[in-house]
């Protein structure tokens, strides 16, 4: 029961966009199609699970034993960068498409602070090994969701006739409000 309230706080409660107003750039920037959305999600949780288990083996094993606790940022944003680096290598074999889409977007996984939101908030709620992946993935899922949301609003009001004073990013700063504010309807959940 506990890993389900864990999932459900991530994505839909304390999503770490719509309500904890983290790694805000790449939802506004990548956000203009459904695919790049997913692209970047996708590319986000692959970050964000390997990071936390690495931030989490690094902490306990390395940091804590050492007693040099105080470096966790600085080693978790090395982490950070040196797996971004991998699935920017990855990316541009598999998919030079998907690599051209994301373009400057996928190096700033290294500095979207939702990663090292993750890492940090992981290690101060004290979870285990296993919550703390699954707390990882259920966040970057929720990241997703929300990124993918937004991307399908933003697509749809494309087509829209808008006042000329509202198209581009006022109305995407607009509706990116009331998406907020529709998920924090979930916050009488847990």
């Amino acid at each position: 029961m506990e890993y389900f309230v864990i999932i459900i706080a991530a994505i839909f409660v304390n999503n770490i966009v719509l309500a904890q107003f983290l790694g805000i750039c790449p939802f506004l920037g990548v956000s203009n199609k459904v695919s790049t959305s997913l692209g970047m999600g996708a590319a986000v949780t692959f970050v964000m699970a390997l990071a936390s288990l690495a931030a989490y083996l690094l902490q306990y094993n390395v940091l804590v034993p050492l007693g040099i606790e105080y470096m966790q940022t600085i080693v978790f944003i090395l982490v950070i960068a040196s797996l971004v680096q991998m699935v920017e290598i990855i990316l541009k074999k598999v998919s030079p498409a998907l690599y051209q889409a994301l373009g400057v977007f996928l190096p700033l996984i290294t500095t979207n602070c939702a990663v090292l939101g993750v890492a940090i908030l992981l290690v101060q709620k004290e979870f285990n090994l296993g919550e703390s992946v699954v707390f990882s993935v259920a966040t970057a899922i929720g990241f997703t969701l929300a990124l993918v949301l937004f991307a399908g609003i933003r697509e749809r009001l494309d087509m829209e006739d808008l006042p000329k004073a509202m198209k581009g990013v006022p109305i995407a700063l607009i509706s990116a409000g009331i998406l907020a504010m529709a998920f924090m309807g979930f916050s009488g959940l847990v």
